[in-house]
């Protein structure tokens, strides 16, 4: 059970530009426009977080609160348009992925954004439309793909995320080889990468809610290897160099222990060791992340208990180099990585489909976290509640439609709030929904 902050929708739209799709052999090749596909994903979003307790959005000296208001509310319609060539025939093949990205404001308002729909202003505004293309060559030879433009990333030291409207997009070089059966080798140089808002090449560049500037991407190198040891066992071992920001190290073994066919107990390890380097623009960063998560399923049912523990002088870092980039069990909404941090989490997955309701599921989680030390002092607590509920049209005209809604209540004392970077005021208290409506459409 790798964590990521991905939806299964959008990973099947960008499967043919992620290390997760795995490439056919070149020999099979059945030409650049025979083999091709077009695809139309469409999301609206309305994302609301109440801040409690004395935190706020925005912050302004002139309310006697501090803050423009208590909460943020916005709501957007995403539409994207993504094009992937076959490859030409011959020993070296050749073809072209296309994409556009665009996105309209529905409701959202000066004091009331930053849940990071929008591109805002220097004044905080922010912008109605937003627009992005792109595109990447690309090449493969046998089993192996190399790739060069705008492109999703999933690899987990530099993951592009999709959470919000419009996805993440990096530009750069990326290579993937399958050519030993159960191995898969990747590596790759980027060098900009553009914000969930969508305006620009390397707009995380730009200027947060509060005009200040952003650090950015400089370049990343990395690669990495994943290894299929049997049916039920894989591993694997990645690791980037981020110039001016920190090197990253990343190991993940995943172990299945299946009992029947509707029965097993999966056990999945995930760590990280990140360190500052050169200039420190993402200031200096010595941390050590790791998780432990147990599932067990049978039937239509799935129990999860994870714990993860942070240690090293500062909390995980990560953003620069992909808003994606933690791939740990309780990468949550508060992600629960702050300095010194140990959390433990519970959850429970249904699939109605079992009880005669294919499409439809639920969760329900909660975690909690302990032992944090942040400038605030020492022991901060918080903890999560989360729910959620799915539904998959199964036929039709509107097939593979999907409404998602999500609620979260998270709470936390002032240390805690401190050493998270996510939190509003010195509160760190909030109520959230998310409602989100998938429609991925397959024209070719």
């Amino acid at each position: 059970m790798q964590v990521m902050k991905w939806s299964v929708i959008a990973l099947a739209v960008a499967a043919g530009t992620s290390q997760m799709a795995v490439a056919s052999s070149q020999s099979e090749s059945n030409g650049f426009v025979e083999d091709s596909s077009f695809n139309i994903f469409t999301r609206a979003l309305y994302f609301n977080r109440d801040y409690r307790n004395g935190g706020g959005n925005i912050a302004d000296a002139s309310k006697s609160s501090g803050y423009k208001s208590g909460y943020r509310e916005d709501s957007g319609l995403g539409l994207r348009l993504l094009y992937e060539s076959g490859f030409t025939q011959g020993t070296v093949g050749v073809g072209v992925d296309a994409f556009s990205l665009s996105s309209v404001k529905l409701d959202g308002g000066r004091g009331r954004n930053g849940n990071g729909l929008f591109g805002s202003d220097r004044e905080g505004r922010p912008e109605d439309t937003q627009s992005q293309v792109g595109g990447a060559i690309k090449f493969r030879i046998s089993d192996t793909v190399l790739k060069y433009g705008n492109q999703f990333v999933a690899s987990p030291v530099f993951s592009t995320d999709d959470s919000r409207i419009l996805p993440e997009t990096a530009t750069g070089t990326y290579l993937v080889s399958n050519e030993i059966k159960g191995l898969e080798l990747s590596a790759g140089r980027f060098t900009a990468l553009s914000s969930q808002t969508g305006s620009s090449r390397d707009d995380i560049n730009g200027r947060d809610d509060n005009g200040n500037k952003l650090r950015g991407l400089t370049s990343t190198n990395f690669g990495g290897a994943n290894y299929q040891f049997t049916d039920n066992f894989s591993a694997g071992y990645h690791y980037a160099d981020t110039e001016d920001y920190w090197k990253k190290h990343y190991i993940n073994a995943n172990y299945t222990i299946p009992f029947s066919d509707d029965q097993s107990l999966n056990f999945d390890l995930n760590a990280y060791r990140t360190k500052s380097q050169g200039q420190e623009r993402g200031e200096k960063v010595d941390n050590k992340l790791w998780s432990l998560a147990g599932a067990y399923s049978f039937g239509a049912h799935t129990v999860t208990l994870a714990y993860q523990q942070s240690s090293g002088e500062t909390p995980y870092a990560y953003g620069v180099d992909g808003n994606g980039t933690v791939w740990v069990a309780n990468a949550v909404t508060n992600e629960f990585w702050s300095e010194d941090e140990k959390s433990a989490q519970v959850r429970y997955d249904i699939d109605m489909s079992a009880y005669g309701v294919p499409g439809l599921s639920f969760m329900a989680r909660y975690v909690k976290g302990w032992n944090v030390t942040s400038d605030a002092g020492t022991d901060g607590k918080e903890h999560e509640l989360g729910f959620s509920a799915k539904y998959v049209i199964q036929d039709g005209a509107a097939k593979d439609l999907s409404l998602r809604l999500a609620l979260n209540r998270a709470r936390a004392d002032q240390v805690a709030a401190n050493g998270a970077a996510n939190f509003g005021g010195a509160s760190g208290d909030f109520n959230e929904v998310r409602f989100f409506i998938d429609y991925p459409l397959s024209v070719l």
